[in-house]
């Protein structure tokens, strides 16, 4: 019976062995169901990769394309900025340009109408010195012309205003990079340059630190290598803001600890400013009180440890042009201690308070250089008062 109980198992073993063979066959020729026409493709899972895998490495599919790098922006060209957003004076245009030239064409010129004239030019803010100055030029100018010549009204109001503003003030940016060998800080280092030093300051709620963003883009536009110095240490939120900005058009932030002495962060900023062969380093102070005498203490501070490095070519005051003369009263504080060099009108396009332009450049006998002209990153824009008036005219 022993050989017939091995013929058996060979049998049983030979059968199992063809039983396996036809089920492999069927499993490698399978074919997935096929689709409905528009419906998507059956998604493989993991199980299935790892099954097709070769070699011991697991293939998930082909790797998604990688993102283009994004690089700085390139700020909006700066020249002609102000004549291409000059739409938006057009409340002040309401008021102090249209306003004005309704006044003067109604046919009559007498006491009253001269009155309403002046109403007129206070409410824009001119103040009362350029007010009476105007009417007495527009009094003198209007005689002899046919109040029916609106042509030639307009270009008597344009000539007046024009002198007003003073088109010959030196409206530029004082930007230049001194010799190295002026910075005490740094004795030895002949050969290099200073950067130039740019101190912003104001109130709270001008816009300081949004307008030291764009102005860093007004001069990355320029050509202009930039570096900026985060001092308003006591605002985490502006610290944030101002680096914000600056990584948008490729400029380096030196910031501090919260609540760090802001001195010391603008001379960080400076001296990084320095060694970098850096052209401008604009520094944002903290927004500080006309009133508060340590605040502005602090801020005479800062720029007198900042000119241990190199001279501070301009001190900018950043005021809202909606505060109208209570603005003029932060501006005479801010000068007496810093010794500001030009303005920055913010917001200019949100009020019909037109004239503050004349009447803070009357207060300081410094010129507004900067405007803001509305929300956009590219809304600042350097002061041109042929285009300013020109957009008030209409």
């Amino acid at each position: 019976m022993e050989p017939l109980l091995i013929i058996a198992i060979v049998i049983v073993l030979a059968v199992v062995g063809v039983l396996g063979l036809v089920a492999g066959t069927r499993r490698r020729g399978s074919r997935p169901l096929p689709t409905a026409p528009g419906s998507a493709p059956t998604a493989r899972t993991s199980d299935e990769l790892v099954d097709g895998a070769v070699g011991g490495t697991v293939q998930v599919g082909e790797p998604a394309p990688l993102a283009e790098p994004v690089g700085p922006e390139v700020p909006e060209p700066v020249a002609g900025r102000m004549r291409r957003l000059r739409g938006r004076l057009s409340r002040s245009q309401a008021t102090l340009g249209s306003g004005l030239l309704g006044l003067l064409s109604r046919g009559r010129s007498d006491e009253a109408m001269w009155t309403e004239v002046e109403e007129t030019l206070l409410v824009s803010d001119l103040g009362v010195g350029p007010t009476q100055e105007l009417i007495e030029r527009l009094r003198a100018g209007s005689r002899g012309i046919d109040p029916a010549d609106a042509d030639a009204l307009r270009d008597l109001v344009r000539t007046e205003l024009l002198t007003l503003i003073d088109p010959g003030l030196d409206r530029s940016l004082h930007l230049d990079r001194a010799d190295r060998e002026s910075a005490a800080a740094h004795d030895g280092a002949g050969g290099r340059k200073d950067p130039a030093v740019v101190l912003v300051v104001g109130v709270n709620g001008t816009g300081k630190t949004t307008t030291t963003g764009k102005l860093a883009r007004v001069l990355v536009a320029d050509g202009r290598s930039v570096l900026l110095g985060a001092a308003d240490t006591f605002r985490a939120a502006a610290v944030d803001q101002l680096q914000t900005w600056g990584d948008r058009v490729g400029a380096t932030t030196v910031r501090g600890a919260d609540g760090a002495d802001p001195a010391s962060v603008a001379y960080q900023a400076v001296n990084a400013g320095v060694d970098g062969g850096i052209d401008v380093v604009l520094i944002d102070t903290a927004g500080r009180l006309h009133t508060k005498t340590g605040l502005m203490d602090e801020l005479g501070k800062v720029k007198r440890v900042v000119e241990k490095i190199a001279p501070v070519g301009e001190v900018l005051l950043v005021l809202d042009a909606t505060t109208g003369q209570n603005g003029l009263i932060q501006a005479r504080v801010f000068a007496e201690v810093v010794d500001v060099t030009g303005i920055v009108l913010t917001k200019l396009d949100g009020t019909a308070k037109g004239g503050i332009v004349v009447a803070v450049q009357r207060e300081l006998g410094v010129p507004v250089k900067l405007v803001g002209l509305g929300e956009g990153p590219d809304d600042l824009a350097p002061f041109d008062p042929v285009a300013f008036v020109d957009a008030l005219l209409g």
